[in-house]
């Protein structure tokens, strides 16, 4: 039996210095981003039905390069989301990746760490969840719980049994390890992508009484919400803190508007198109002494 591999011929190259879509909402690598000024609506009234009818066909376009890069099984990409709460990140992983094939596609969502995974460093949970070759992985929370909850709240540290705790130092040694973390994922194939969803505060306020308002979102009101609206300052700070210290080339953070669902949705659809895009996978392509191979093959089944 001729082995898979020997009719693979003629795969597509991409440049392995992989570049980030380019979008006015790209976290500059230089440490420049300020929250204080990154927009939380859209530029300029939007057209709600344009934009969803562009984020569909973005969709469309999604599901079809999932398949290359199934296909290909050279890469994997990781799209990572953080935001504030009800910024959005559910249902636009929802709208964004409704188009991809399941079997080629896993959403993992962190919460608070279980008594295993304490027992082990703060990126172990992480791995256990990437994605495969050929896969993509949405990550819905994410290693950053551990600079942002975990810097707004530092008594959480207290169950995470460390054999040291400096507060001090302790954000900017976590910062150094996920940098090193992704580029180790970086250098091996893994393509990251990382979306903070910029939801404003009043925005978030009239979530959170629709939720209050409308029976069939009241399961998702925790009255814990009103006491971190009261931290704000200190959630702004760890964000803009985290953003700048991990926003790198091959790591990319984009702070997208997020009080326009449907304007964030299409932003984020467009980032994940082109990023799949500049891969350059396309389905293995075979060889001459392959393509007769089949011919027999084929001759063989319409005897049967």
């Amino acid at each position: 039996r001729v082995p898979r591999t020997w009719y693979i011929v003629g795969r597509m190259s991409s440049d392995p210095r992989w570049q980030a879509p380019q979008s006015e909402f790209l976290v500059p690598f230089d440490g420049s981003f300020r929250v204080a000024e990154a927009p939380t609506g859209p530029p300029a009234p939007v057209d709600k039905t344009g934009l969803r009818a562009q984020r569909r066909e973005r969709t469309g376009a999604i599901g079809e390069l999932q398949k290359k890069l199934y296909a290909d099984d050279r890469y994997s990409a990781l799209f990572v989301f953080q935001a504030m709460d009800a910024g959005g990140k559910d249902s636009t992983i929802r709208s964004v990746f409704t188009g991809v094939n399941p079997a080629g596609f896993q959403v993992s969502s962190f919460k608070a760490p279980s008594d295993e995974e304490l027992d082990h460093d703060f990126l172990w949970r992480i791995a256990q969840q990437l994605p495969e070759r050929g896969r993509i992985g949405v990550f819905n929370r994410s290693h950053y719980e551990e600079v942002l909850v975990v810097r707004v709240h530092p008594e959480f540290l207290e169950g995470q049994r460390l054999p040291r705790v400096d507060l001090e130092s302790i954000w900017q040694e976590r910062f150094e390890s996920i940098r090193s973390f992704e580029k180790h994922l970086a250098d091996n194939g893994t393509i990251i992508v990382k979306f903070f969803l910029n939801v404003s505060l009043a925005q978030q306020k009239h979530r959170f009484l629709r939720r209050i308002d409308k029976p069939s979102k009241n399961w998702k009101f925790n009255a814990g919400d009103i006491e971190e609206r009261e931290l704000w300052p200190k959630y702004m700070h760890a964000f803009e803190e985290a953003l700048n210290a991990t926003s790198r080339p091959w790591a990319p953070w984009y702070a997208i508007p997020a009080d326009s669902k449907p304007y964030m949705r299409m932003q984020v659809a467009r980032i994940v198109q082109e990023t799949l895009e500049s891969l350059g996978v396309d389905f293995p392509k075979i060889d001459e002494a392959a393509k007769a191979a089949l011919l027999e093959c084929r001759a063989l089944l319409e005897k049967q």
